[in-house]
């Protein structure tokens, strides 16, 4: 991997104004090995914001994603697990993860749509406001880029995909924050496959003694989707709703036992296999 670099037109369309921030105080980190001193402080931020919501990985999942190569395959699609820190000197003051995942080819000529899921990010209080939030989404486009040159495939289409709970779902003192997360990504061209047609969940990450204890139990989540480049459509094909799902559940699955994705997988085969989803705004 190459540094991570500052390339104002990865920003999405509605986040131009991030170009004002000033770096000239921060310096942007990648981190790919656990033993890199910048791991546990991440980690231990992203547990303290994530973990007691049941919305953070464990520190061993966490360490086994960061070793994952992009030329070893899982089920035909190639993984990059990546951590980012923003500093200001010492302090932290951004973070987040994200996976770059290529999926496998559809056949000779056949473009290549890679995928990043957006898991977990933070802004300090100190830098909310300024543009670094609209930074964070865009950096993991050099993930995507950077997976696909190593798995030795083209980069043709790049979609940031997030995760993001309903808001009429969230309990009250959680709506402001819910609110306020999707009005930012509404700004940047993200938009949601309508609802009522894709119904999609994160997997259970309590503890599997705890989950066989009772049973899986798949966090209901909607799609945030920004297809880089094609912002302005509002429609996607089902094979391609289909196949980033797929790659995501693949992921997920790396550290899922079989029995508790399931539920997952059957709701994946239920989607319609053919036609058009519309693309809706993430908030009325």
């Amino acid at each position: 991997m190459q540094p991570l670099r500052i390339v104002p037109e990865d920003l999405a369309p509605g986040d131009e104004r991030a170009r004002e921030l000033d770096w000239s105080r921060l310096r942007v980190q990648a981190v790919h090995d656990p033993r890199d001193p910048l791991f546990a402080r991440i980690y231990d931020r992203l547990w303290q914001e994530f973990g007691a919501r049941g919305e953070m990985e464990q520190r061993e999942v966490i360490r086994d994603r960061l070793a994952w190569d992009p030329r070893t395959l899982v089920h035909g699609h190639a993984l990059r697990y990546e951590l980012i820190a923003v500093l200001a000197g010492d302090q932290l003051v951004g973070l987040r993860d994200h996976t770059a995942i290529v999926p496998p080819s559809a056949g000779p000529g056949a473009p290549t749509r890679v995928l990043v899921h957006l898991s977990h990010v933070i802004v300090e209080p100190a830098l909310r406001g300024g543009g670094l939030s609209a930074w964070l989404r865009a950096l993991p486009l050099q993930t995507a880029r950077a997976c696909a040159a190593a798995a030795g495939r083209r980069c043709d289409a790049i979609t940031l995909v997030g995760e993001m709970e309903h808001p009429n779902d969230s309990s009250p003192d959680g709506s402001p924050d819910v609110l306020a997360r999707l009005r930012s990504y509404a700004r940047a061209g993200f938009r949601k496959p309508d609802p009522l047609l894709v119904h999609y969940h994160q997997p259970d990450f309590r503890p599997s003694a705890e989950i066989d204890a009772s049973s899986p139990q798949p966090v209901p989540l909607l799609l945030a989707l920004r297809r880089v480049g094609a912002e302005h459509e509002r429609w996607v094909t089902v094979a391609e709703l289909r196949e980033l799902v797929t790659g995501i559940y693949t992921m997920f699955a790396v550290h899922q036992r079989p029995e508790h994705m399931a539920p997952l997988w059957a709701q994946l085969a239920a989607m319609p296999r053919e036609g058009l989803i519309p693309l809706l705004p993430l908030l009325p």
